[in-house]
């Protein structure tokens, strides 16, 4: 259940962080500002849409990697959890049959059964 939630918090932050890279302005978009346009009437000001944002990018990753150091976690400490090969019933086909070697005599060497 804990796993779960951890992986849900850990796809949605992933999401988060790719939706507020993706809304960010790059360097040169301030200089479009300057003379006029752009963000002068966003709804956090000039300046404040950047760092609100850059803010809640840094907060959700670290959500993030703090996620992901928890998944890493709970896969490398699970308890009570059976491998592939615990599920696997062993059966008895008897005596494996030797095949003649080169050294055999041929007269003796009884036919492998089929």
């Amino acid at each position: 259940m804990v796993e779960i939630f951890i992986l849900v918090m850990n796809v949605l932050s992933a999401l988060g962080v790719i939706i507020l890279v993706l809304l960010q302005h790059g360097k040169g978009a301030d200089m479009g500002a300057a003379f006029g346009s752009g963000s002068s009437g966003s709804l956090f000001g000039a300046s404040g849409s950047a760092n609100f944002l850059s803010r809640a990018t840094g907060a959700l990753a670290a959500v993030f990697f703090v996620t992901t150091l928890g998944l890493t976690y709970l896969s490398s400490h699970k308890v009570g959890g059976e491998g592939v090969m615990k599920k696997v019933i062993p059966t008895q086909l008897g005596p494996t049959p030797s095949l003649p070697s080169a050294n055999d005599d041929v007269s003796k060497v009884k036919e492998i059964p089929k």
